[in-house]
């Protein structure tokens, strides 16, 4: 059962310093509201949208495109943009692919990028297969919920959505073609035990993106969903580090 709060968008207002939060495929608000509780009680204005399709069921993400959750993420940076003298973007796993490419487009108005597990791509096999997969197979076994610490459970679906899978096989392919854009500072966090993403996607971001003020950081007591892992304290601390450095 998911907790209504889990489903919902989460904002609080703080000073100038402004940050947004993008959730990952399948999961929901809940997944990235600890983070954002930490940086709203440092005194930042923090946003976290809820992204169509999700916080529902499943079969509600098959009837959404890539674009739509691009654009829920466009209003809440530019709901923050107008609040703030800098505004950062932070995502988890496909939100990392979504304020990557919110970075590639937005140049100078996104102060700097924080990635956690993001994704670009993926060496399963049975990926290639989606865009046939998503006219016969309305979804697949979960991705979610790839935790370490004992107790926690990720607010999520419980089954893949195929044709929401295929949207976000296409905004892979958008955001790789366009990564020596962004040209932002940036932080990626990259558990190096994840079940869902493997670590070669930071590597491939590190590599490409074209920023010159990047760095890595390696999370070395969790599994995919860091957000709400062992290594949350980190997440926040580099987090925090980062955007003072840079305002």
């Amino acid at each position: 059962m998911i907790a209504a709060r889990d489903a919902e968008a989460f904002s609080a207002a703080g000073g100038p310093i402004g940050a947004v939060l993008c959730h990952g495929f399948t999961g929901m608000p809940g997944s990235m509201r600890p983070w954002a509780e930490a940086l709203a009680a440092a005194g930042h204005t923090v946003s976290v949208p809820l992204l169509p399709g999700h916080g529902t069921r499943w079969q509600d993400a098959n009837e959404t495109t890539w674009e739509q959750w691009y654009a829920e993420l466009e209003r809440a940076v530019d709901a923050v943009r107008a609040q703030c003298t800098h505004t950062f973007v932070m995502g988890l796993s496909m939100g990392g692919t979504l304020v990557m490419r919110l970075a590639e487009q937005r140049g100078d108005q996104i102060a700097g990028v924080v990635v956690v597990n993001g994704s670009l791509f993926t060496t399963r096999k049975d990926a290639k297969l989606l865009p046939l997969l998503r006219r016969v197979v309305p979804s697949l076994p979960p991705v979610g919920n790839d935790i370490k610490k004992p107790g926690v459970t990720e607010p999520a679906y419980d089954r893949v959505p195929v044709r929401a899978a295929y949207q976000l096989s296409k905004l892979w392919s958008v955001t790789n073609a366009e990564l020596a854009r962004i040209t932002q500072p940036i932080l990626v966090m990259t558990s190096r035990d994840d079940h869902v993403v493997e670590p070669e996607n930071s590597e491939r971001l590190m590599t490409a993106s074209g920023s010159t003020d990047k760095q890595q950081i390696w999370l070395e007591d969790s599994f995919h969903v860091a957000t709400l892992d062992n290594d949350l304290p980190v997440i926040i601390e580099q987090s925090l580090a980062f955007m003072q450095a840079h305002t």
